[in-house]
Formats: structure tokens, sequence, C-alpha cells
């Protein structure tokens, strides 16, 4: 049913972005009962290896499949397509008169926000370069790419389990879920890079190698800095003056290296700030605070004090580093202005580790703003529904007070 599900995108008559929302919203459904039997049921060996090559196989079926929920890939294609002629894509918007030359019937035509410089960190241009020079303007080479990256994190997914002496099954909360395959596989986010950084990086820290872990934690924050709530959890739990530096000057020292040669001839950030300043989309307390306190900015700033506050104390009370970075992930989704489906990704990431239902819901649940998609591309209309946010949002909050309330309901099962 789970595969049958995603597969109706090709299958159903509809306009394109009509099939992907059907497809992705039956499949979550799917995989809320699907999740249910993973915990309950230890599958043996053989039902378990099939999954998860039948989740690679699903994924691999995506190759050459044209985007439809987002047209991000189109960004990443063009800032690849600069480099491989030398250009820093940090020094123009695309519709800038200056790169008129380099224009082509796909690019920059189908890049959205084109007076905007490009917002990605330094590893993801680089990523968005091998894929240009794998494919060209073909979305297969960055396909491929994120592909093998789904593959790193399901080796750290079973590295990570073992060492913390958890049941290989719940791997198959993230290889099953749909939500990855839809935004890595199908849609192609640059994120599925950084995740199995991530991974790799709790991996190394619990087996004690620390310095690499903080490397692993800063090239995963050169994707997407989620990675950077990472810091003040280990700052906190560190001893000694030297230790607690380290937790952010190997971050600050690996990242600092990475924008230097673009920093030479581009204000980096003017992309990323100019996104951060005024975009706005899918977060429940933004737009809650935004309706009592209708300033764009002061509800900006009460949401990064909210969030803050939040996290020093998940990173005081919490013993438990995955759990804490879980809450804190849970906490950035929860306070920021802007949540695309794919970023519930670097949380559902997490879920076969601490195993915790707000996280299983919210994978579920997100596929529903597709309903803002639908309308904008059909209607030429971007608006939220309130119902489709309370929809989305009061499920996962529910979980979430009942997991802090009673911590043993995360999912009650055995290590078995």
């Amino acid at each position: 049913m789970l595969l049958g599900g995603l597969l109706l995108v090709g299958w159903l008559p509809f306009p394109p972005v009509v099939n992907y929302t059907i497809s992705l919203i039956f499949a979550s459904c799917v995989y809320l009962f699907l999740a249910r039997e993973i915990i309950a049921f230890e599958p043996g060996s053989r039902l378990f290896y099939t999954a998860i090559g039948l989740a690679l196989l699903l994924r691999l079926s995506f190759l050459t499949a044209t985007p439809i929920g987002s047209d991000d890939i189109y960004r990443y294609m063009w800032d690849g397509k600069l480099q491989t002629l030398g250009i820093n894509p940090y020094r123009y918007a695309p519709n800038a008169p200056e790169l008129d030359a380099f224009h082509s019937q796909r690019l920059p035509s189908s890049v959205n926000n084109p007076d905007l410089k490009s917002v990605y960190f330094p590893l993801g241009q680089w990523v968005s370069f091998a894929g240009y020079e794998l494919s060209g303007e073909n979305v297969w080479g960055y396909k491929l790419l994120l592909f093998l990256a789904e593959l790193a994190t399901l080796c750290g997914l079973f590295l990570l389990l073992k060492r913390l002496n958890l049941p290989s099954r719940f791997i198959l909360l993230y290889a099953l879920c749909p939500l990855p395959v839809m935004q890595f596989a199908f849609d192609a986010h640059i994120d599925g890079i950084g995740l199995p950084l991530l991974i790799f990086g709790f991996v190394s820290y619990l087996g004690g190698k620390k310095p690499l872990s903080y490397v692993l934690f800063a090239l995963s924050m050169s994707i997407k800095p989620v990675a950077l709530l990472l810091v003040p959890i280990l700052f906190l739990r560190e001893k000694g003056a030297w230790n607690k530096t380290l937790t952010f000057l190997v971050p600050v020292a690996v990242i600092s290296a990475q924008f230097l040669p673009y920093a030479l001839s581009s204000n980096v950030f003017d992309g990323l700030l100019r996104f951060a300043e005024n975009w706005t989309f899918n977060g429940i307390v933004f737009e809650s605070l935004y309706y009592c306190i209708p300033d764009n900015q002061r509800a900006r700033i009460i949401c990064a004090i909210l969030l803050s506050v939040s996290v020093v104390i998940v990173a005081l009370r919490k013993k438990d580093l995955l759990e804490a970075f879980y809450l804190s992930v849970l906490l950035l989704l929860l306070f920021s202005p802007v949540v695309h489906p794919w970023y519930v990704s670097w949380l559902v990431v997490l879920v076969p580790a601490v195993r915790r239902w707000s996280g299983i819901v919210f994978a579920a649940t997100v596929s529903l703003t597709m309903y803002t998609v639908i309308n904008y591309r059909l209607h030429g209309v971007w608006e939220q529904s309130a119902f489709i946010l309370a929809l989305e949002y009061l499920p996962v909050l529910v979980l979430l007070a009942l997991e802090i309330g009673y911590p043993r309901t995360k999912l009650a099962v055995t290590n078995q």
C-alpha cells in the first residue's frame, strides 16, 4: 500500500501537482499504520532486508522524474552552472544583466526568486557543482548524489542504533517514511546531503571521537544550519574549558574556511539575510504571533527569543544527547517562520533513535501543506489556511505535551 501510494504520482489522471498531493497524503496515512507495526513487531531478517531493498528501489525509480512539489533543484543547477563557468554564485542574482550571456531555455527562467542571490552554504554549492558536472541541466545527477546520501543515512542509522543497543528494525521508521522519499528522491532537496553527516556525527561522538564529530556536525551545518542547535547542548555537556571551547571553535573554523574563497569577491550572506527577513510559510507559533502582533520583525524576534530560551532549558534538563537534540529541532520547527516539508526530515531522521510519536505524526501531517501549493499552482493564489495549519500541528503539539509529561509514552516498547 505504501509503495503503491507513492507510485500513484505517475499513474493518476489529474494535473501533476494534484497527483503529487494525493500520493503524498495517502502514503503518509499508510505510514502511520506501518509505523505502529514496525514498533510492535520484529519483522525477521528476510522481511527487514526486503523492506530496505524496496525503499532503495523506490528512491531509484524517481531518478529521472521531474520534481513537482518544489522547483529548488533549478537553483542548484544555476549555482552549479555558474561555478563551472568560474563565477561566484553569491555575487549576482540570477536575473542580473551581467549573466544574460549564460541563459538557456531552462535556466534561470525556472529558478524561483530570480532577484535573490544564492542562500545556500558552500558545501551545498559544491554539491550543486558536482550535480551539474554529472548531468548538466538534467535532474538525474543531483538525484544520484541524493540517493548515495540516503544510502549513507541508512548505514549511519544502522551503526547508531547498534551503538544505542536498539533493534535495527527502527531504521524502517525512516527508510519507509514517505517524506524523505518525496522530498529527496523525487523533488531533490539538498537537505538529504546533510542528514548522513549529522548521523555519522552522532556515531562518532558516542564512540568517543569528539573532534571528528564536531567536524561532521559542522559539515552538516554547511548544508543547513540545523545542527547549530547542538552547540549549546554539547557546550553544557562537556567538562573543562578546552573541551567546551572545541564545541564551537571547530564548527566556526570549518564553516569559515568554506566561506573564505567566496567572501573575497562577494557578500556571501546577502541572499540568506534577505530571505530570512521577509519569507514566511507554515510556522505555527510565528503565524499565531503575527495574527496578534501584525509586525513581521517583532514576531520574528519574539520567536527567536522563545526558541533560544527553550533550547537552553532542554540542554540543561535533558541528559540524553539525542533526545535533547530531537526536542531542540522540534522546537525550531515550531518557532520558525518558515517550515517547508523537507525541513521536517531533519526531525524524522532522528526518530529511529529517539522513537517519538510526535516526529512520526509530524512526518505525516506536514504533507497537508501541499494544499497551499495546489492553490498557488492551479489558481495563482499563495494563501495559507488556518484550518490546515491547525490540522497539521495540533496532533504534534498534543503528542509533544504527552511525551514531555509522560516520558515513558514515547513508544512503550522493549528493546528486544
